[in-house]
């Protein structure tokens, strides 16, 4: 209400209400410790509409002292004038801003809260599960504590490590094997690993092939599972370093594979996109 989302109204009987739920949780900083307790109202998603009222309100907003809409992405916000920039990353009610001058950020901070309910948490250090540390040669951006989760969900946290996610056998066939006796649980590892590739381009392969395989995993994929989290299990320490570089423009590298699949004969491709000694894309499929 404070942020003029929601208005109170009375209800009448010609009025269609939706069943609603509190959802307690614990926000954790990266370190694991307790940050805050969190209390969220939500309605039930099948009897409503998509709820975005939030997002149109803070939207109009910005667009008002001069962000507009990435084109590829509806939940960035960008700013130019003359020669300074501004991006503003929105996810529900967290927020990344990042300027090109310290004063600018002042500004744009000094603007949205006259206008929202917030609070400024000062430099980036965890969003969305991503921890951000800062270094000599910049940003480094890891998961060490989300990939601890998915260790101790798959029950491997006294596995012992291995050197590489894929052994040098050929890939995975979809109808070798017995059926895995969990696939619930296979699908969810899956899902999990794939998040985790945000700052992982070094497994995203691997996890892309175990993801064929979700409609009817086989103990062999899930044996091919195990072996990328106990890779995971030795390199808590891998991520993304993000540096200065004095390149402007992307290169980008491509490669396939010639009918590698032992069922359908497709040929699996791959790409990355680095800017400067950063890479900044990157895909397996």
């Amino acid at each position: 209400m404070e942020n003029k989302t929601w208005i109170l109204v009375p209800r009448t009987n010609d009025m269609k209400f939706i069943r609603s739920m509190w959802i307690f949780r614990h926000k954790f900083r990266s370190d694991g410790s307790l940050e805050r307790y969190k209390a969220r109202l939500v309605g039930d998603g099948r009897t409503q509409t998509p709820p975005l009222a939030w997002y149109e309100r803070f939207g109009v907003f910005v667009s008002t002292i001069g962000f507009q809409h990435s084109r590829s992405d509806n939940s960035l916000f960008i700013y130019q004038c003359n020669n300074e920039a501004a991006y503003l990353l929105l996810y529900v009610d967290d927020i990344i801003l990042v300027t090109s001058s310290t004063s600018l950020c002042t500004f744009i901070m000094a603007l949205l809260a006259r206008e929202f309910a917030m609070k400024d948490l000062g430099n980036l250090s965890y969003f969305l599960g991503i921890h951000v540390s800062r270094n000599s040669e910049g940003l480094f951006l890891n998961q060490n504590k989300y990939a601890s989760e998915i260790i101790e969900r798959a029950d491997l946290v006294n596995c012992n490590p291995v050197k590489t996610p894929v052994d040098t056998n050929g890939k995975l066939s979809s109808s070798k094997g017995k059926p895995y006796s969990k696939p619930t649980l296979y699908r969810s590892l899956c899902g999990a690993l794939q998040y985790l590739t945000f700052t992982r381009p070094d497994i995203f392969y691997v996890v892309q092939q175990v993801c064929l395989h979700m409609h009817d995993p086989r103990e062999c994929h899930m044996d091919a599972l195990k072996r990328i989290i106990r890779y995971i299990q030795g390199t808590f320490s891998f991520g993304l370093q993000l540096t200065r570089s004095s390149i402007q423009s992307p290169v980008s590298y491509t490669d396939a594979d010639w009918g590698g699949c032992p069922n359908t004969r497709r040929s699996t491709s791959g790409y990355c996109v680095f800017l400067g000694d950063n890479m900044i894309s990157w895909s397996s499929k």
